[in-house]
């Protein structure tokens, strides 16, 4: 059973705080409850919402909530870095405010797609069931891994995900270990180092080191380039840079150039 309620409790004593007096202080902060209600959460029959919470450890002069609550951490919804957070973002204008909601936004779904990646390459490391051996002289074991023929290197081409992959085999290598799935290049915008019709081994990830090269997302189609601080990079000088923005997006990073026998 949660021991936050108790606690509360312990906090307004230490503080010599009556019911009432707390009840003030919240009213002061913008909240409104009776001291009945206050009593309510000390018993742990019912429970504050976050805004509550943070307010009564804030009256309570609790500076360090993560570890006054330790033991019930996975209930208490915020630390005080994050109250910080929060009365910054109540300080900002509408302006601000949407800017602060936008960023959220793209890094939640950033966040989101590279705890994907992780758990596909952990699921990668872990299965090594899908290791097969070659036939014939081959000595070295391989894996099957999916090949798609959609990537550009020129001028784009749109992503469909319901095409339909084939599937090859790559020697199960060290140097090969986080490779998801490959890709046929198209185009000439990456000569000398890559030619059309190449075959790349992609390791999945949401972003990639300025100078790496990477398979992008760019308004519904699929590029591989070279990272530059702002822009896509062709190598081949032929062929323009695509400019970098909050809509493009990294889909896994180039491992090496495949060709199979």
């Amino acid at each position: 059973m949660s021991d936050i309620g108790r606690k509360l409790k312990n906090l307004r004593e230490r503080s010599g705080m009556t019911g009432r007096e707390v009840a003030e202080s919240l009213k002061n902060l913008g909240i409104v409850i009776s001291p009945k209600t206050l009593y309510g959460y000390e018993n742990n029959n019912n429970a504050a919402n976050a805004d509550t919470f943070l307010a009564l450890c804030k009256i309570y002069n609790c500076t360090d909530i993560a570890a006054e609550f330790s033991e019930e951490s996975d209930e208490v919804l915020f630390t005080n870095d994050e109250w910080e957070l929060i009365e910054s973002y109540r300080r900002l204008d509408d302006y601000g405010k949407e800017t602060i909601r936008i960023a959220l936004e793209r890094e939640s779904a950033r966040t989101a797609e590279l705890q994907k990646m992780n758990l596909h390459i952990k699921e990668l490391e872990q299965h090594q069931a899908a290791v097969i051996e070659f036939d014939g002289h081959h000595d070295v074991p391989a894996r099957f891994i999916q090949y798609y023929q959609k990537v550009s290197a020129g001028t784009g081409e749109v992503i469909y995900e319901d095409i339909l992959p084939e599937q090859i085999t790559i020697p199960a290598i060290p140097k090969y270990r986080r490779v998801a799935y490959a890709v046929k290049v198209s185009g000439q915008s990456m000569e000398p180092l890559y030619n059309d019709g190449d075959m790349l081994l992609i390791e999945p990830a949401c972003m990639v080191d300025v100078g790496e090269i990477g398979i992008f997302n760019v308004d519904g189609k699929a590029y591989v380039k070279k990272r530059g601080e702002i822009k896509l990079i062709s190598l081949n000088k032929g062929y323009e840079n695509i400019p970098l923005t909050n809509e493009s997006w990294c889909m896994g990073r180039v491992v090496d150039k495949f060709v199979s026998e």
